[in-house]
Parts: structure tokens; sequence; C-alpha cells
């Protein structure tokens, strides 16, 4: 017995045809990936932001502060320092604003008060700096064949348009430098960037707790900064090659004005959509290398801490230790903000000393009497 089946007529062109249809932005990125921690990267699984506070939520010191002469500060935003050096004339005001982009409540803003009268060749603006300790990088597999290739991803606003340095520096026994930059296209509009930088095969990433990759968002750049012409990562040999490709002359209006958030650093080459965190848990990340101790009060401020006790050495005064919430990334730099004790009136506290890592010990002139507490204390140790 013979049996006939017949099929339908296909048109190979259409069939071909349909093999080409896009398959979507995220399908096309896992397709788009090279690695197998890329595409675990992209679908969500793990921790992926390197950066700290990028969302600009958290500002234990404030959320606005003036800002004049050189330096390198922290003075509002967590983590968030602005690095500024020969400069002659400029002020401005930084802030933890309320504008930002869709999905953000807050953003990091410099906003020029008194402007530069002229850009000499000896001087820089860092509107941020960014820095990583080590034991935050040890994934990248930096001085090995397999060095990891990063992409950072950031929401910028300025008032100038034009070419702005991104500097990417790594401490170490040989420095390390990357050169790269971003633009920005229209004057007071949020724009996304996103840069990938190459992993380094070179030296490898010392695993401690020092500085060691640092991001720099160049806004004044001097040609003694500007001058360099390196491809990838290459020895530090001269300040040119710090800001290299820089174009714009911000600063030198009091309209202008630079604001960024959304900064975030991943694994990869591709740049995933921000990854939010909640406040409680940024608070925590950022008080490793800053926290705020105690309370702040006021003329009916009724919650005292406990009791000071007499002090070991000799009963020569009275103290108390204060716990830290996290453990700090090293013995930090300690002072007073409002901190007082009580032995009949209200009188500020005579030293506030780093105890280890952990702890922070204020002592009042006192040895007797029954010594409440009120008021803060810090405890710094960023890099």
């Amino acid at each position: 017995m013979t049996v006939s089946v017949t099929k339908p007529a296909i048109n190979v062109r259409e069939e071909l045809a349909d093999l080409r249809k896009p398959t979507g932005i995220a399908g096309e990125a896992m397709l788009r990936a090279e690695t197998p921690q890329e595409q675990f990267n992209l679908i969500g699984a793990g921790r992926r932001n390197l950066i700290i506070n990028g969302a600009m939520q958290v500002a234990q010191r404030g959320t606005s502060a003036s800002l004049s002469g050189n330096g390198f500060t922290i003075d509002t935003v967590d983590r968030m320092k602005v690095g500024r050096s020969g400069i002659d004339n400029l002020g401005a005001t930084v802030s933890q604003a309320t504008d930002a982009p869709s999905g953000f409540s807050n953003s990091f803003k410099l906003d020029v008060t008194t402007a530069e009268s002229s850009i000499a060749s000896d001087e820089y603006y860092r509107g941020l700096q960014y820095t990583i300790e080590g034991h935050d990088l040890a994934g990248l597999g930096y001085g090995t064949s397999g060095a990891q290739s990063v992409t950072l991803s950031f929401w910028v606003k300025s008032s100038v348009t034009g070419k702005y340095a991104l500097g990417v520096f790594r401490d170490e026994a040989t420095d390390r430098v990357y050169a790269t930059h971003y633009t920005v296209y229209v004057a007071g509009a949020w724009e996304y960037k996103t840069i990938t930088i190459e992993g380094d095969t070179t030296d490898a990433i010392t695993a401690d707790n020092g500085n060691r990759f640092s991001f720099s968002w160049y806004l004044i750049a001097g040609s003694n900064y500007t001058g360099g012409n390196i491809v990838g990562w290459e020895t530090y040999g001269a300040a040119a090659d710090l800001a290299a490709h820089h174009e714009v002359s911000w600063g030198t209006s009091t309209d202008d004005y630079w604001q960024i958030t959304g900064v975030q650093l991943e694994l990869g080459k591709i740049a995933t959509p921000f990854e939010h965190r909640s406040y409680g848990e940024e608070l925590a990340l950022c008080q490793r290398y800053y926290e705020v101790l105690g309370q702040e009060y006021n003329a009916s401020y009724t919650g005292y801490v406990p009791l000071m006790q007499p002090d070991v050495t000799g009963l020569a005064a009275r103290s108390a230790s204060l716990p830290h919430q996290v453990t700090k990334r090293a013995v930090p730099t300690v002072g007073d903000i409002d901190m007082q004790y009580y032995t009949g009136s209200w009188v500020s506290v005579s030293n506030v000393l780093a105890d280890g890592v952990n702890y922070t010990r204020v002592t009042g002139a006192s040895s007797s009497g029954h010594s409440l507490l009120r008021g803060r204390v810090y405890a710094d140790a960023e890099l």
C-alpha cells in the first residue's frame, strides 16, 4: 500500500525573515553578553552595583554646604567627595537636591555662587570624586588574563554643554590611569551616560581597606591636566593623563551648575537598570565610612543616652563609650558636633576619642556626679 503525504508549501524567504525578528531590548542584551557572568548580572541575580549611595539618598553631614578654596571634602551626600586644586575664585553650593530624573528622588548638585575669573593651567575641579576600597574589587580579576571589564552608568545634568573628562585612577605600588569622557548635549536636561572600562591585565588590585580605585568627574581642568593622549590602561606618568579629553569651561559664570545621580558600576560591558537599595541598607553601607553617634537635641529634648561612668584612668573624669552601628573601615577620626554632659548644668564634653573601629569614647571634665549625655559626635573613616 502506498501512503501519500502532502505538505503545504512554504516561503523560504518569509521563514528566514521570522528568524531575524527582534528579540526585544532584554533579549538582545542577553545575546550580546560575552560571558555567563554577564548573563547572570542581566537577569538580576545577586548584587550588582559597586557604588555606595549612588542614588544620593544618604546625607548624614547635612543637605547643603558652601565650598570655597581648595581641598578634598565630603560636605553633604555620603561618599561623594569634591576635589579642587589651584582654584582662585570659585565658590559653590554643594547640596543633596530633590531635582532628579524619573525613578530617583535625589541628586548631587554643585551650583556656582562665585565664578572663576579664568582657568589657569595648574587648576582642576573634580565635581565628584568617588573612591572604592580594595576589599570590594576582588571580582574584577585585574592583573590576570581574565581581567573583567566594568561598565559605569549615571544620569547627569549641566548648564554647560560639551565634552567632560572622566578619569579613573588605581592607587598601587605602580599607579595606573585610564582616561575617558562623556558629552553633555543639551543644557539643563537630564541625560543618561554609559562608559565601559576594559579590564587591566597588568597589575592586581590590592585586597585591603585602602583606596584602590577612584573615579573623577572633572568640571574644570587646566592645560596641565588635559594634554595626555593615553589609550586604555597605562602606567601613570604625568598629570596630563588625568583629565585627557576635557574641553568644557565650566565655573566661569554664576549661572553654571552640575548634577549627577543614579551612579552604578557593574561587571561586564552592558549597563543594566539601576539597582535600588532601601534607605536603611544604603545608610548601613555608608556608616562603614562615616557615622553620627547620638541624637540631635533641642530645648525640649528629653531622650538622653546612658550615664557617663568614672574613667578607669584614675577617676580624673567621667567617660562613656558609644558603640558604632557599623564597624568602621579603619580607626576613625572623631570629633564633637554638639555633645554635652550634665552634672548640675550642661557642659560641652572635654574629649572625643577613637576607641578602635567599634567605639567612640567621650569624656567630661568632672569625675563626680551622675553625668547624662546629649547631642552628637562623629566618627569619620572615609577614604
